[in-house]
């Protein structure tokens, strides 16, 4: 009875280590390819063209509002992201690599400010029906599977939700 005991055991054993082993042996993904959940946060970016004709179709634009559409989205353009070479510190004391992360963190401000204001313009611009259709647009530079994504996360927590302790 003992013997057949561990030699289920010894063959269940085998056959999960022979199943884990075919799991490892998958071929990888493509060079390039973005991997788990960092790689499904990735996304490109979206083309400002359709987004101002998105703009254009949710909030039924009037021809006297396209101006300030234009100068909306042209605020809101995010900044071009600097190279990863060109933000390396290497060589630099902590001191000074402190007082280039300030120097970009007021540059991130500043950037912030211009866009809340051309936000703030274009806001005003808009019949209050407008308003509350640009108040349900989901919040600029997010779409709806980032949303979705950052949503699953939190469930993910010890007692699902915002409010579960971290």
């Amino acid at each position: 009875m003992i013997r057949s005991r561990f030699g289920a055991a010894g063959i269940a054993g085998a056959f999960a280590l022979a199943v884990a082993s075919a799991g490892l042996a998958q071929t990888p993904p493509p060079a390039g390819a973005p991997s788990g959940a960092m790689g499904a946060m990735k996304m490109k970016r979206p083309d400002p063209e359709a987004q101002a004709q998105r703009l254009r179709d949710v909030l039924q634009l009037t021809p006297a509002q396209e101006p300030a559409l234009k100068t909306f989205l042209e605020a809101a353009k995010p900044a071009e992201r600097l190279k990863p070479a060109e933000t390396r510190a290497t060589g630099l004391t902590t001191p000074e690599r402190l007082d280039r992360q300030r120097a970009r963190m007021a540059e991130r401000l500043a950037a912030f400010d211009r866009r809340a204001a051309a936000t703030r313009t274009f806001y005003a611009q808009l019949t209050p029906s407008q308003k509350k259709a640009f108040d349900a647009l989901p919040p600029a530079g997010r779409d709806r599977r980032e949303i979705r994504i950052e949503r699953h996360m939190m469930d993910m927590r010890p007692g699902g939700g915002p409010e579960a302790p971290r």
